[in-house]
């Protein structure tokens, strides 16, 4: 199960996502929002982060890196 935050389901058309999504990737291109990390899985472990997330032993966003 993997979860990412979306605008879609808050937005009437594409303009306006496009605009919203402007808008949050500017604040965090100058610091106002800062997106916290939790955790960190090499891909190799993703079996692993899931169980974590199942078991929620997470906070914050979770990464898996290749």
């Amino acid at each position: 199960f993997l979860t990412r935050p979306s605008l879609v389901h808050y937005t009437r058309d594409r303009d306006e996502l496009t605009s919203r999504s402007d808008e949050i990737f500017g604040w965090i291109a100058d610091g106002s929002l800062r997106v916290q990390i939790g955790h960190r899985y090499p891909l190799a472990e993703a079996a692993q982060a899931h169980r974590d997330l199942e078991g929620r032993k997470t906070t914050a966003k979770v990464l898996l890196i290749p």
